[in-house]
């Protein structure tokens, strides 16, 4: 099923997971999905694996069967700077046979330790060549906070802009941790003719190593009450999980009341976190 169809009839929840790592054995990742089955969300998302290296290409095998024995939509993603445009044909011929309609287009992280390809230079570049290829639903990403290369939030629209022009057919956000910036960032949606569905990106942080990379990794705003409230309980790790997930929902209780397309819930693989976020906010996405 295209997931894009899932936002004409419903605030749409959805959950994201990653491929176990080449040292662990890929079955690991179906206990964690057959958990995730039974909370029902709209569609789970498969990223390429840790750091998006392309060393794990799981990821299609794991789409697939999320859609044949989780009997729910899948989602892979494809990160442009990994791969030449025969691999992409490969990757698409591939995703074709498996019946994984639901691509997320990304640029992908450009690492030190790894040449990226030069065949997409831009995650729009990548949209554009899917749509050429065949009947598929192309996701996006956005960047409330504006993303990390763009000069300005005013060019990062535009570029957002000329992705969706590409054949994005919805969005997910990266994750943020305060509402105003999605606020704010869909009003220049808005502004800038962006008409397609937008899903608020939320992970529950539960754990102090999770904001450690986070700073490391993305210039994502940590608000003064989020960074009080892990300063608090850093040394409690049921308390810092607890108030992770405090701190999630409530942040998706807001989102829904002020009209979001849809969440998109980064679970980290962990089940138990999916599950309480799941159980509190339910009633939500049938209202």
């Amino acid at each position: 099923m295209r997931t894009d169809i899932l936002f004409k009839k419903k605030t749409v929840f959805s959950y994201e997971i990653f491929p176990p790592r080449r040292t662990a054995p890929i079955e690991t990742i179906y206990h964690t999905l057959d958990r995730m089955k039974e909370q029902q969300p709209d569609f789970i998302s498969v990223t390429l694996g840790a750091g998006g290296t392309g060393e794990n290409l799981s990821t299609a095998e794991i789409a697939q069967k999320i859609q044949e024995e989780q009997f729910l939509p899948s989602v892979a993603h494809l990160p442009a700077v990994n791969f030449s445009k025969d691999e992409i044909l490969i990757i698409l011929e591939e995703l074709k046979e498996k019946k994984v309609e639901n691509i997320l287009a990304l640029r992908g992280d450009i690492l030190p330790n790894k040449e990226p390809k030069k065949d997409f230079s831009y995650a729009s570049d990548l949209v554009a060549f899917i749509q050429e290829q065949g009947d598929f639903n192309i996701i996006g990403a956005c960047y409330p906070e504006t993303h990390g290369d763009a000069e300005s939030s005013v060019e990062d629209i535009r570029n957002l802009k000329r992705k969706v022009d590409a054949g994005a057919n919805q969005l997910i956000t990266q994750l943020f941790f305060d509402n105003n910036y999605f606020y704010t960032f869909k009003e220049k949606c808005d502004i800038a003719n962006i008409n397609v569905p937008i899903q608020a990106g939320i992970m529950p942080v539960v754990n102090r190593k999770q904001i450690e990379r986070m700073i490391k990794m993305s210039s994502v705003t940590l608000p003064t009450k989020f960074l009080k409230m892990m300063e608090r309980y850093e040394h409690n790790p049921e308390a810092i999980r607890d108030a992770g997930i405090a701190y999630a929902i409530n942040q998706i209780v807001d989102l829904v009341a002020q009209g979001a397309d849809g969440i998109h819930l980064y679970t980290m693989n962990n089940p138990y976190v999916a599950q309480k976020i799941r159980d509190a906010t339910r009633s939500l996405f049938n209202a």
